[in-house]
Order: structure tokens, then sequence, then C-alpha cells
């Protein structure tokens, strides 16, 4: 695992315990910011995952 991709799922959890207790307080606001951690750190994973995938093609066989 790369810092990316370990980046991306720390966000991704971020965002999903923000929305969680905008739900609680009743904040949209705080929902949507959830949301949008949530949208990034999978965006940062997908990367993350990527840079691996290439990395694990160039090692010799």
């Amino acid at each position: 695992m790369n810092k990316n991709q370990v980046k991306g799922v720390a966000k991704e959890i971020a965002g999903k315990v923000q929305e969680e207790a905008g739900k609680l307080v009743g904040s949209k606001e705080q929902q949507v910011k959830g949301l949008g951690k949530q949208i990034s750190g999978k965006a940062e994973k997908a990367y993350g995952d990527v840079k691996q995938a290439v990395k694990d093609a160039k090692k010799p066989s």
C-alpha cells in the first residue's frame, strides 16, 4: 500500500464520520462536506491504486 492509498482510505473514513455526525445533529452542511471528503478520498485511493499497479507492472517477474 502506498501513501496515496492510505490517505485516500483515511479521507473516506473521516468523510463518513463527518456525514454521520451531520445526520445526528441535523446539519445538511456537514453531511455534504462529509460526502465531499468521501469522494476526494475515493479519488486519491484510486490514484494510489493506479500508481501501485504501474509499480507492480514494472517489477521483473
